[in-house]
């Protein structure tokens, strides 16, 4: 992942190659929800009874592909982009989404990391003032907001310190679907952003918050991963709370972080199922060992 957002800015030709292969699914959640897989986080989109909503957008090359894909399940424009958090495979298309139609929508921490970055990459010239603005959540909320669309209610809440400082979790409740963001890698380990706020305790708070919200019948869009349920997100919940433990352990026991990172066997009974995607055992040992061990 770090090595395409480099690319981004680096050899967009490459990126724009690599992304011409890329194409965009539909997973049909309810008749009115929707959950978008290309390259990047997961999208999810919620066509109203006057608006759409769009949650998250991938990467800029493929906004193109995307567009169309939405066109497809409807003739509404997108009224409301909310950005789960501030990683470019979620946000990368904000600039080209971003209209006298559409409105970006984020948490606080979002607009002030994307301006940091955004301001860089100008100065860099790697990107123009005019997309930098448009790159910018134009509305923004501390703990959360509501969005009312005839009969539903979209709640957007804010989970602490999980993935990363701006985590925004979004619950469509009459359709019953809960976007996580990458507060959820179903079926993975995930990427706890320890340098941009995340940690292992606010990842668990943040999975515990959703199974308080949704029931047995819920579907879960991932930030990656195919779509899930409250079943496996317990699943998931319990092995961060082990994970969490062995990893305790260590450090009670005077471990240092290259001796965790190199031991292999002490995630093994899960290493399997959950780290053969971006996150590798390895690297969560790391993540898992930073994040008790700086706060």
């Amino acid at each position: 992942m770090r090595a395409l957002l480099a690319l981004l800015f680096v050899f967009p030709a490459v990126l724009q190659a690599q992304m011409n292969d890329v194409t965009i699914s539909v997973d049909t959640l309810t008749s009115n929800t929707y959950m978008l897989t290309g390259r990047g986080g997961n999208i999810g989109i919620y066509v109203g009874q006057d608006k759409v909503y769009m949650i998250d957008d991938q990467f800029a090359p493929l906004s193109d592909k995307i567009k169309k894909t939405i066109s497809s399940l409807t003739d509404k424009p997108v009224s409301f982009l909310v950005n789960t958090h501030m990683h470019g495979d979620h946000t990368g298309g904000n600039a080209n989404f971003n209209s006298d139609e559409t409105t970006i929508v984020a948490q606080d921490n979002v607009r002030k990391r994307l301006q940091e970055r955004g301001q860089k990459n100008v100065a860099d010239k790697k990107l123009t003032q005019s997309d930098y603005e448009k790159s910018l959540p134009e509305i923004t909320h501390a703990d959360g907001m509501t969005f009312y669309e005839g009969d539903e209610t979209i709640m957007l809440m804010h989970v602490h310190n999980a993935h990363t400082d701006g985590d925004t979790q979004v619950y469509f409740m009459n359709e019953n679907v809960l976007h996580m963001g990458d507060t959820y890698f179903a079926g993975r380990y995930p990427y706890i952003d320890i340098n941009s706020g995340g940690s292992i305790d606010g990842y668990i708070a943040a999975s515990k918050n959703a199974l308080m919200v949704i029931d047995d019948e819920t579907q879960i869009i991932p930030g990656h991963g195919r779509p899930s349920n409250k079943k496996e997100l317990q699943g998931f919940v319990a092995m961060l709370e082990d994970i969490k433990n062995i990893i305790q352990k260590e450090i009670d026991a005077g471990k240092g972080l290259e001796e965790v990172k190199n031991n292999s066997s002490l995630l093994a009974k899960y290493d399997e199922t959950h780290g053969k995607a971006y996150i590798n055992p390895e690297r969560m040992r790391e993540a898992v060992y930073r994040s008790l061990t700086e706060k």
